[in-house]
């Protein structure tokens, strides 16, 4: 099935800000043991809010404020994951560099990437799923991604996204997992550690 041209210009740098109920699904599905995230692609942070208010610590990084993911050396101290949603030309070696991350650095175990429903079927990316053992889970969205801060048609949206999860600690093959809007509603970091 061919996709529809959406009608909508470009955005700048694919700024393109994640609504809440896209991080808020991803919630339930980040380990206890992540503490420190690092949102390496972070806009306006649409995403950084509502992983604070889950009780994250997050430290945000953007090419606006001239910290370049791929090129970057350097990393924040003491982050054991990368969350982020990254710009769509851009998302192969953003992935890429985040699970070269995670393999290089002990206390980083955990990537969770917002792509395209598709991302993962081009053979030239068979190294990011197919052969990754890391690869963990691919949680699908039902709902399709009206962008915040940009001009909206009345017609839906015309791509459907998910996350793409890698976990270091992760055995055995990944698997699939659903989320309709909001169903990460009230999931805390503090309360689920404490349970």
């Amino acid at each position: 099935m061919a996709q529809r041209n959406s009608g909508y210009a470009r955005e700048a740098r694919d700024k393109y800000q994640t609504p809440a109920f896209v991080t808020r699904a991803l919630l339930p599905h980040i380990p206890s043991r992540v503490r420190h995230i690092w949102e390496c692609a972070a806009g306006d942070g649409y995403m950084v809010r509502v992983l604070r208010e889950a009780g994250y610590e997050v430290t945000p990084t953007d090419i606006v404020d001239g910290v370049d993911f791929i090129s970057t050396a350097g990393r924040p101290a003491g982050i054991d994951a990368i969350i982020t949603n990254p710009p769509y030309d851009q998302a192969p070696a953003f992935c890429a560099q985040a699970l070269g991350w995670m393999s290089r650095v002990k206390s980083c175990g955990f990537v969770a990437m917002l792509l395209r429903i598709d991302f993962d079927s081009a053979k030239t990316r068979r190294s990011l799923f197919a052969d990754n053992p890391h690869f963990a889970k691919k949680l699908v969205l039902l709902d399709r991604i009206r962008w915040e801060g940009i001009e909206q048609h009345t017609a839906s949206p015309s791509y459907n996204h998910c996350w793409m999860i890698f976990d270091k600690y992760h055995i055995g093959p990944p698997t699939i997992a659903y989320a309709k809007k909001d169903e990460g509603i009230g999931v805390n970091k503090k309360e689920r550690d404490a349970a």
